[in-house]
């Protein structure tokens, strides 16, 4: 084009600018777009406290879905342990006379607690779910579920192609997982081979290198997902017995910001000269 016919343009081009930005779809458009910049940005490290009011029921929950961001808000980071669990057995008794934990029936002084979790071991499965169960993701892709939590942020994957567990597996912080849906809104999670260093909890309760977890997640609404966990050890437990029953996790919005707790060597190791060492003298 040339330039006396690019000027000749120019003027029209403008006429139709200014009604196509006076136009009641494009002034819409404009408030919305200056709605959404001047709103209060979405938070970091989202607070993760009770709420002041318990959450009300949204509608039906989703089929076979319990994605998203849950949070068991205080009630999750129970620093005595387990509420109640089955008779030790005599190997069972044995162990957890080895455990000094901070808390608990079997409490310690500070400097002689033996919890690895102080030397920053990995809490391991599923002493994650019974201390520190902090906000976690939930992602379903094809063939598994994944479980990131915020505490030692540490994610889980629970295998959904059908396949069994292992025979003869080798011990892992976390174990082998493998989940089935039992109906529409209930979600089953069977893990075995539990590196039998981790303790169950903040008590010291131990566990077997034998043990089997099996985790129910039942979508009560939209909102609401209710957490069993049963843990069956013949070695360790006379009989099976349930860790957290119907424990009640909230869904968080999807802008949620997940925190990052982790343990620090360096840091463990500046507790351990600071306040641990010292408590001896």
């Amino acid at each position: 084009m040339s330039k006396r016919l690019l000027r000749s343009a120019l003027p029209a081009a403008s006429i139709l600018f200014v009604c196509l930005a006076s136009s009641p779809g494009i002034r819409a458009q404009q408030s919305a777009a200056a709605q959404k910049q001047n709103a209060a940005p979405t938070p970091w490290n989202s607070p993760s406290i009770a709420p002041k009011q318990p959450p009300t029921s949204s509608g039906t929950a989703p089929r076979r879905d319990i994605s998203g961001i849950w949070d068991a808000f205080a009630a999750g980071i129970q620093p005595t342990g387990v509420k109640s669990h089955a008779p030790f057995t005599e190997w069972g008794e044995k162990m957890a006379n080895t455990y000094k934990p901070g808390d608990g029936p079997r409490k310690v002084v500070l400097a002689l607690i033996n919890d690895p979790l102080d030397g920053c071991d990995p809490a391991g499965f599923p002493r994650d779910l019974f201390f520190e169960l902090r906000p976690f993701k939930v992602v379903q892709i094809p063939d598994q579920v994944l479980i990131m939590y915020e505490y030692q942020r540490v994610w889980r994957a629970i295998w959904t192609d059908g396949r069994e567990l292992p025979k003869d597996p080798e011990s892992r912080w976390y174990g082998y997982s493998v989940g089935h849906w039992q109906d529409d809104y209930t979600f089953v999670v069977d893990t075995i081979g539990l590196d039998e260093r981790t303790w169950l909890d903040n008590a010291g309760d131990p566990h077997s290198a034998d043990m089997h977890v099996e985790e129910t997640y039942h979508r009560v609404n939209q909102d609401t997902l209710e957490l069993t966990v049963k843990i069956d050890d013949p070695k360790a437990y006379k009989e099976p017995w349930l860790g957290l029953n119907k424990f009640v996790l909230h869904r968080q919005p999807a802008s949620f910001d997940i925190r990052e707790m982790i343990c620090s060597p360096t840091e463990a190791e500046e507790y351990k000269k600071t306040v641990a060492e010292p408590a001896t003298r």
